[in-house]
């Protein structure tokens, strides 16, 4: 968690309890719609595929879900750093880790709790199992019986067997460390490695390290009883006892000096600046114990200006993230049928990231983090979202998997196999990350216009304590922290800053700016009062106009278009001023922007071209290249009606003005969407699918919008407004606390 993120235990569990509880759900792939599609489905369809499968049993990997899903299986002798908690109480973790795999890599994973301690238990319940699944993700379990669980399942199991703690860390330690080693001009066989942690993850980084070219005695493995030397008897196992070294170092301060590369996956503090300073030169420092390292970047630099450091968390450079490893690994292993997933293709794994690390990052990326990300001693290992993880590691771990004769099913076309890869990419994820990153980046003062309402405030709370900058919440301090503490938020109070227009000092300020304004448009200096003192959305705006805050959202409590009406007292946000609202429909992983859906009540085809213009910018802002479909109930001039007519228009306008993004038109909806519809136009100047939707009129665009969010369950963000002169976003009267705080994210993100 980011330094400056935090939440309460309330928000918590309201994550995780509305609207249904717990993170995900299972939906079906095939239609369920009529007797015949059960038929197919159930009996008496579905004898067929089963006698197949009877025939060979390969086959289920063509007519099941086999092939794609993946068990996380756990019984929470481990959980994260609270310990032995119990199978029930890891399943909020487990089913975390299930939509981590969905998320990233497109696996379907269900968890599975199993309730004992009893390693034999544990084997037995997950071989039984095994017809169910393409692979296995054990997580959570302690040591040493995670050692034994996974050795006996990998040589009773004809699927992957992965445990993610040991081998997670391992892969992506080992990557972070072929770039750091290259940064500092060493190689890994000459190198001293101590490592601090004799778990399941530290013996599992030193095996595959080992296995990658380091010295045996060249790497010491501490405990909390110290330095494993051969000869020592306390605290020994098998496991420990196969790294012992032949050292004279007897502690961590005897070990680390001299020591080219320092990995810990053990206590906060157990390194100190004297041991760091103590190391060769150029040292390679990978903290890695959560949620706070072994020593501190600021800390080991303080010492060793040369030191390169990777940590566990996301606030630091070179963040050791497991994310970055398992679901591709999976991705990669079930794409091939893999009957095992071994060392070969977690090392190819690591040096997939290691190379993908220094090539040059997408804008898209660095735009998401709100820095230049370029190979060097802070960028060693690829970000999270990094959109070209999903086609570069697998293939790589798909090939390791061919090479060393674990595949049953072998990719043949590699190339058809990478396009594949990218289809499976959801950019609406993607989409949404980037901006929340770049939004923590500029850290805007976020106006709360309806500080009465219990879920702006609610949203203003998330919007602080999520890193994005300060909320400045218009309400009364009393009734303010009246609904924070009937909300379970009463400490938030002394967090927001709240401004009431009853006590500012700037209410002349304003009321002056206001009345220079309106005086010619029917408003006497008492209607100015009303406006600036008793009216949220004027006040808000006013404190905007004049620098005290960075963005506003509101809306949430009034319709929009009464909203926007208000804001035009202070701004000139207007049709005629080249304001257009624009909302984001996202559903099943597309991404498409409706426009105008705020300002133009019926625009002719003259304002339908600067619409195009407006949203095309909407889009680039949010990492889309923009294709804009005229969106009608006729197709090219057929059939014919006066009504389409603009929308055939409209596209020549911009045919003269010259501008740069795709746009054709008019057409309709499946012509603009699906690809088989768009086939029958081949003269069409779109290359793809539209994003973008320009619709006739706004109570077309209301229609399309509320449909989509009702019947289909797309979520919603907007309407977005472009061409206002500050940062200002409405929301709908029916938005959640999320809706709210992507719209002040998107305020915050200046999407203009």
């Amino acid at each position: 968690m980011s330094r400056k993120s935090k939440f309460t235990a309330e928000e918590a569990l309201a994550y995780h309890h509305a609207p249904t509880p717990g993170k995900y759900e299972i939906t079906a792939s095939k239609p369920m719609a009529t007797q015949a599609d059960l038929s197919l489905a159930y009996s008496p369809g579905v004898a067929i595929p089963v006698q197949a499968i009877a025939d060979d049993p390969q086959a289920a990997y063509d007519y099941t879900t086999k092939g794609n899903m993946v068990a996380v299986v756990s019984n929470g002798t481990a959980i994260l750093g609270m310990g032995n908690l119990g199978a029930l109480a890891s399943k909020p973790v487990m089913e975390g880790k299930a939509v981590l795999f969905k998320r990233f890599a497109d696996v379907n994973a269900i968890d599975i709790l199993l309730d004992t301690e009893d390693p034999d238990e544990i084997i037995n319940a997950v071989r039984l199992m095994g017809p169910t699944f393409g692979g296995i993700n054990l997580e959570d379990i302690k040591a040493p019986e995670c050692f034994i669980i996974e050795s006996r399942l990998k040589e009773i199991m004809d699927i992957p067997v992965f445990h993610d703690d040991q081998h997670g860390t391992a892969v992506i330690c080992a990557a972070g460390l072929i770039n750091a080693l290259e940064l500092s001009g060493k190689k890994i066989e000459d190198c001293k490695i101590v490592l601090n942690g004799a778990g399941a993850a530290g013996i599992a980084c030193l095996e595959l390290i080992k296995s990658m070219g380091a010295l045996h005695d060249n790497c010491i493995m501490c405990d909390t009883k110290g330095v494993i030397w051969q000869g020592r008897t306390e605290g020994m196992n098998q496991w420990k006892s196969a790294h012992a070294a032949r050292t004279d170092a007897r502690t961590l301060e005897d070990a680390m000096v001299g020591a080219d590369v320092f990995l810990g996956v053990s206590a906060k503090g157990a390194v100190t600046p004297a041991m760091v300073a103590a190391m060769a030169d150029n040292p390679v420092i990978f903290a890695m114990a959560n949620p706070d390292p072994e020593i501190t970047p600021e800390e080991a630099q303080s010492v060793r200006a040369d030191a390169i450091v990777a940590t566990g968390r996301s606030d630091y450079p070179n963040q050791v993230n497991n994310v970055l490893g398992f679901p591709y690994l999976f991705r990669g292993a079930l794409d091939i049928n893999a009957r095992a997933i071994n060392d070969e293709m977690k090392i190819a794994c690591a040096r997939a990231l290691a190379e993908l690390a220094r090539e040059d990052v997408p804008d898209e990326v660095a735009m998401a983090y709100g820095r230049k990300l370029s190979f060097g001693r802070d960028y060693i290992i690829p970000t999270p979202f990094d959109p070209r993880l999903i086609y570069t590691i697998p293939p790589a771990v798909a090939k390791a998997g061919m090479k060393t004769g674990v595949a049953r099913r072998p990719i043949v076309d590699m190339d058809a196999y990478v396009q594949s890869l990218k289809a499976r990419m959801d950019p609406t994820a993607s989409i949404l990350q980037s901006i929340h990153a770049r939004a923590k980046q500029a850290q805007s003062r976020m106006i709360f216009a309806e500080g009465d309402d219990e879920r702006v405030l609610r949203a203003a709370v998330a919007y602080q304590r999520g890193g994005y900058g300060q909320a400045l919440v218009v309400g009364r301090d009393d009734d303010v922290r009246a609904k924070l503490e009937a909300e379970g938020l009463g400490d938030a109070v002394r967090e927001l800053t709240v401004v009431n227009a009853g006590n500012t000092r700037h209410l002349e300020t304003y009321k002056d700016y206001l009345y220079a304004r309106l005086q010619r448009q029917g408003h006497d200096q008492k209607d100015v009062h009303r406006l600036a003192a008793r009216n949220r959305h004027v006040f808000a705006a006013l404190m905007l106009a004049h620098g005290h805050g960075d963005a506003l959202v509101t809306g949430a409590t009034r319709k929009s278009a009464h909203v926007l009406g208000l804001i035009n007292h202070v701004f000139d946000a207007r049709a005629q001023d080249g304001a257009v609202g624009v909302t984001a429909l996202l559903h099943k992983g597309r991404i498409v922007l409706i426009a105008d859906t705020l300002v133009h009540e019926w625009p002719s085809e003259t304002d339908l071209a600067d619409i195009a213009t407006r949203a095309a910018s909407v889009a680039r802002h949010l990492g889309l290249e923009p294709r804009v479909a005229f969106v009608s109930f006729s197709t090219f001039g057929y059939p014919v009606s006066e009504r389409a007519e603009k929308m055939h228009l409209a596209p020549r306008i911009l045919d003269a003005r010259g501008v740069d993004f795709e746009y054709e038109g008019e057409m309709t909806v499946d012509v603009a969407l699906n690809p088989k519809a768009a086939a029958h136009y081949p003269f069409s100047r779109l290359t793809g699918p539209a994003n973008i939707l320009v619709v006739p009129a706004r109570h077309s665009a209301s229609i399309s919008v509320k449909l989509m969010q009702e019947m289909a369950g797309a979520t919603v963000i907007g309407p977005i407004l472009a061409g206002a002169p500050k940062p200002i976003q409405i929301c709908s009267t029916g938005s959640t606390v999320s809706d709210i705080v992507n719209m002040a994210v998107m305020a915050s993100c200046e999407i203009v």
